[in-house]
Protein backbone atom coordinates (compact mmCIF):
# COMPACT_ATOMS: atom_id res chain seq x y z
CA UNK A 1 0.00 0.00 0.00
CA UNK A 2 2.72 2.66 0.70
CA UNK A 3 4.64 2.05 -2.23
CA UNK A 4 1.07 3.14 -4.31
CA UNK A 5 0.99 6.35 -2.23
CA UNK A 6 4.45 6.81 -3.07
CA UNK A 7 3.72 5.67 -6.95
CA UNK A 8 0.60 7.97 -6.62
CA UNK A 9 2.70 11.13 -4.83
CA UNK A 10 5.19 10.56 -7.93
CA UNK A 11 2.74 10.84 -10.80
CA UNK A 12 0.88 13.91 -9.26
CA UNK A 13 4.38 15.58 -9.15
CA UNK A 14 4.59 15.13 -12.84
CA UNK A 15 1.11 16.19 -13.79
CA UNK A 16 1.42 19.01 -12.10
CA UNK A 17 5.09 19.82 -13.33
CA UNK A 18 3.86 19.43 -16.50
CA UNK A 19 0.94 22.05 -16.41
CA UNK A 20 2.22 25.37 -18.74
CA UNK A 21 0.17 28.33 -18.34
CA UNK A 22 -0.38 31.83 -19.42
CA UNK A 23 -1.39 34.21 -16.70
CA UNK A 24 -2.43 38.17 -17.16
CA UNK A 25 -2.68 40.16 -14.36
CA UNK A 26 -4.47 43.43 -14.52
CA UNK A 27 -6.03 45.82 -11.94
CA UNK A 28 -8.73 48.57 -11.62
CA UNK A 29 -9.07 51.60 -9.50
CA UNK A 30 -10.60 49.14 -6.88
CA UNK A 31 -9.03 45.80 -7.39
CA UNK A 32 -6.43 43.34 -9.04
CA UNK A 33 -7.46 40.96 -11.09
CA UNK A 34 -5.89 37.89 -12.59
CA UNK A 35 -6.63 35.58 -15.75
CA UNK A 36 -5.21 32.02 -16.69
CA UNK A 37 -5.20 29.99 -19.28
CA UNK A 38 -4.13 26.60 -18.66
CA UNK A 39 -5.36 24.02 -20.95
CA UNK A 40 -2.96 23.97 -23.70
CA UNK A 41 0.19 22.05 -24.44
CA UNK A 42 2.53 20.79 -26.47
CA UNK A 43 1.93 17.53 -28.75
CA UNK A 44 5.13 16.27 -27.23
CA UNK A 45 4.24 17.19 -23.66
CA UNK A 46 7.53 19.64 -23.59
CA UNK A 47 8.10 22.77 -25.30
CA UNK A 48 10.94 22.45 -27.81
CA UNK A 49 13.39 25.90 -27.98
CA UNK A 50 15.58 24.41 -30.77
CA UNK A 51 16.62 26.73 -33.18
CA UNK A 52 15.25 24.88 -36.31
CA UNK A 53 11.62 25.09 -34.57
CA UNK A 54 9.90 27.42 -32.27
CA UNK A 55 7.03 26.85 -29.95
CA UNK A 56 4.01 28.64 -31.59
CA UNK A 57 1.53 28.44 -29.09
CA UNK A 58 -2.33 29.11 -30.05
CA UNK A 59 -4.62 29.68 -26.82
CA UNK A 60 -8.35 29.75 -26.96
CA UNK A 61 -9.53 32.88 -25.28
CA UNK A 62 -12.73 31.10 -23.77
CA UNK A 63 -10.31 28.73 -21.57
CA UNK A 64 -8.66 31.97 -19.95
CA UNK A 65 -10.34 31.61 -16.29
CA UNK A 66 -10.45 34.89 -14.07
CA UNK A 67 -11.58 32.93 -11.43
CA UNK A 68 -15.23 34.65 -11.37
CA UNK A 69 -17.67 34.11 -13.41
CA UNK A 70 -18.26 37.58 -14.50
CA UNK A 71 -15.14 38.94 -14.99
CA UNK A 72 -14.30 35.71 -17.12
CA UNK A 73 -17.14 36.90 -19.21
CA UNK A 74 -15.86 40.17 -19.11
CA UNK A 75 -12.56 39.48 -20.20
CA UNK A 76 -13.84 37.33 -22.91
CA UNK A 77 -16.09 39.98 -24.13
CA UNK A 78 -12.92 42.56 -23.84
CA UNK A 79 -10.89 40.12 -26.35
CA UNK A 80 -13.85 39.90 -28.41
CA UNK A 81 -13.54 35.44 -28.18
CA UNK A 82 -16.70 35.99 -30.22
CA UNK A 83 -15.13 36.84 -33.35
CA UNK A 84 -11.31 36.33 -32.23
CA UNK A 85 -11.49 33.08 -30.25
CA UNK A 86 -7.79 32.25 -30.57
CA UNK A 87 -4.71 34.17 -29.26
CA UNK A 88 -1.10 32.98 -30.31
CA UNK A 89 2.46 33.20 -28.71
CA UNK A 90 4.78 32.91 -31.23
CA UNK A 91 8.61 32.35 -29.81
CA UNK A 92 10.64 34.67 -33.35
CA UNK A 93 14.28 34.07 -31.42
CA UNK A 94 15.66 32.20 -28.35
CA UNK A 95 19.01 32.36 -27.14
CA UNK A 96 20.75 31.39 -23.79
CA UNK A 97 22.68 34.21 -21.99
CA UNK A 98 24.63 33.01 -18.83
CA UNK A 99 21.94 33.31 -16.15
CA UNK A 100 18.42 33.57 -18.23
CA UNK A 101 17.53 33.12 -21.57
CA UNK A 102 16.25 36.02 -23.99
CA UNK A 103 13.50 36.24 -26.31
CA UNK A 104 11.46 37.62 -29.29
CA UNK A 105 7.61 36.71 -28.73
CA UNK A 106 5.03 37.56 -30.89
CA UNK A 107 1.52 37.51 -29.06
CA UNK A 108 -1.31 38.09 -31.73
CA UNK A 109 -4.27 38.74 -30.73
CA UNK A 110 -7.98 40.48 -31.88
CA UNK A 111 -5.82 40.81 -35.78
CA UNK A 112 -3.46 42.85 -33.96
CA UNK A 113 0.13 41.70 -33.28
CA UNK A 114 2.68 42.81 -31.35
CA UNK A 115 6.51 41.82 -30.63
CA UNK A 116 8.24 41.92 -27.35
CA UNK A 117 11.83 41.15 -25.56
CA UNK A 118 10.90 38.40 -22.79
CA UNK A 119 13.88 37.40 -20.25
CA UNK A 120 13.23 33.81 -19.16
CA UNK A 121 14.46 31.70 -16.34
CA UNK A 122 13.70 28.17 -14.82
CA UNK A 123 11.61 28.32 -11.67
CA UNK A 124 10.79 25.04 -10.37
CA UNK A 125 11.96 22.89 -13.47
CA UNK A 126 9.66 25.18 -15.52
CA UNK A 127 10.65 28.16 -18.33
CA UNK A 128 9.32 31.49 -16.37
CA UNK A 129 9.02 34.70 -18.51
CA UNK A 130 6.98 38.12 -17.80
CA UNK A 131 6.48 41.34 -19.48
CA UNK A 132 4.84 44.45 -19.22
CA UNK A 133 1.89 44.99 -21.89
CA UNK A 134 -0.78 47.09 -22.47
CA UNK A 135 -4.70 47.00 -23.41
CA UNK A 136 -3.33 49.78 -26.04
CA UNK A 137 -0.87 48.00 -27.50
CA UNK A 138 -3.44 46.04 -29.09
CA UNK A 139 -6.05 48.83 -29.75
CA UNK A 140 -7.95 47.78 -26.74
CA UNK A 141 -9.59 50.41 -24.69
CA UNK A 142 -9.55 49.40 -20.99
CA UNK A 143 -13.38 49.22 -20.24
CA UNK A 144 -15.14 50.80 -17.28
CA UNK A 145 -18.12 49.69 -15.31
CA UNK A 146 -20.65 51.07 -13.56
CA UNK A 147 -20.80 54.45 -15.11
CA UNK A 148 -17.24 54.85 -15.07
CA UNK A 149 -16.65 54.46 -11.36
CA UNK A 150 -14.58 51.11 -11.84
CA UNK A 151 -11.77 51.60 -14.20
CA UNK A 152 -9.51 48.86 -15.50
CA UNK A 153 -5.76 50.37 -15.71
CA UNK A 154 -4.21 49.62 -19.26
CA UNK A 155 -1.48 48.47 -17.92
CA UNK A 156 -1.45 44.78 -17.74
CA UNK A 157 1.75 42.02 -16.91
CA UNK A 158 1.69 38.64 -18.73
CA UNK A 159 3.50 35.61 -17.07
CA UNK A 160 4.58 32.31 -19.19
CA UNK A 161 5.26 29.24 -17.36
CA UNK A 162 6.22 26.44 -19.87
CA UNK A 163 7.31 22.78 -19.28
CA UNK A 164 10.64 22.33 -21.44
CA UNK A 165 13.56 20.37 -21.73
CA UNK A 166 16.80 23.15 -22.02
Amino acid sequence: MKIFYLLFACCTFFANAQENYVQINGSTNVNHFQCVNNKFKSETGLYNFSEKKLPNIILRVADFDCGNKMMTKDFQKILNAEKYPHMTVRFINFTKTQNSFLAVIEVKMMNQSRRYNVEFGIENSKLVGRKNVKFSDFNITPPTKMGGMIVVKDDLNLTFSLSTKI
